[in-house]
């Protein structure tokens, strides 16, 4: 094994679902220490799909994932949440726990014999309710909750296995813009920390201003993986998504947007 391994490692992986001639081909994909990767693509693209791939939710025949140097097929449930957590897209709230004992769930993979949470393992679960802004929710019941809130304190429960690795579907999608950002903020944080992060979203605005980098994804294949300066741009997202939009630059910071080309429908 590498002295020090990269925290995610994706190589000739193959998966397809069963009755179905869509496949996911991808040969190489890493999540390095230190970085925000946003995967992108339309729908159908297999970003999910790849997700639940490295987050070892789907099991595959062919190719090979390492979290932290290990195969992931050699790691158990508890020896995954101990490096890696995970965040999909859709989560159900069928339980009616409080959200402090949402959160305190992320500790499982943590907790010594006997199952009973300790002080430093409450020390953790309490500083991510309050990375997350959910410390005040702390006493309500999940099930009460909007969709971002339950989001938030979803995040903070993946947050408290504190991760190596870290996945996310979608996390912004119930969020209003000033959630949106600081949960960016949150990442960046963590990112900073060491954490490999990977998300997986559809706004390519706040990818290009957060993520070190893009990866676009087309027919469940890799097509380009860059900085976002190199993945936003007209040849790489035309052949894709159309060309009804343009690229600009944000005003202070060099990096790439994307917004709709106006001209002809009146606005």
């Amino acid at each position: 094994m590498h002295p020090n391994p990269e925290p995610l490692t994706v190589s000739h992986l193959r998966y397809a679902y069963p009755d179905s001639s869509w496949q996911l081909d991808a040969p190489e994909f890493r999540g390095r220490a230190g970085e925000i990767v946003a995967v992108i693509g339309p729908n159908g693209s297999g970003k999910s799909t790849l997700l639940r791939l490295a987050a070892g939710v789907l099991p595959f025949a062919e190719g090979r994932i390492e979290i932290l140097g290990k195969d992931i097929r050699a790691l158990d449930r508890r020896g995954i949440a101990r490096v890696l957590g995970y965040l999909p897209q859709e989560t159900s709230a069928e339980f009616d726990y409080r959200v402090i004992d949402v959160v305190a769930m992320g500790r499982y993979a943590h907790l010594a014999a006997g199952g009973f949470l300790r002080d430093s393992d409450q020390r953790v679960v309490d500083e991510c309710m309050k990375q997350t802004g959910t410390l005040p929710l702390k006493h309500r019941r999940l099930s009460r909750l909007s969709g971002g809130e339950r989001k938030r304190v979803l995040l903070a429960s993946v947050l408290a296995q504190e991760p190596r690795v870290l996945l996310l579907d979608e996390p912004t999608s119930a969020l209003d813009l000033h959630h949106q950002v600081r949960f960016f903020a949150i990442l960046t944080q963590l990112a900073g920390a060491g954490l490999s992060v990977v998300v997986v979203t559809h706004d390519m605005n706040l990818a290009s201003l957060y993520c070190h980098r893009m990866v676009l994804m087309r027919e469940g294949r890799i097509v380009r993986d860059g900085r976002p300066e190199d993945v936003m741009t007209l040849e790489q997202l035309t052949p894709i998504y159309g060309g009804d939009f343009l690229i600009g630059r944000h005003p202070q910071i060099p990096r790439p947007l994307i917004y709709p080309d106006m001209k002809g429908t009146g606005g």
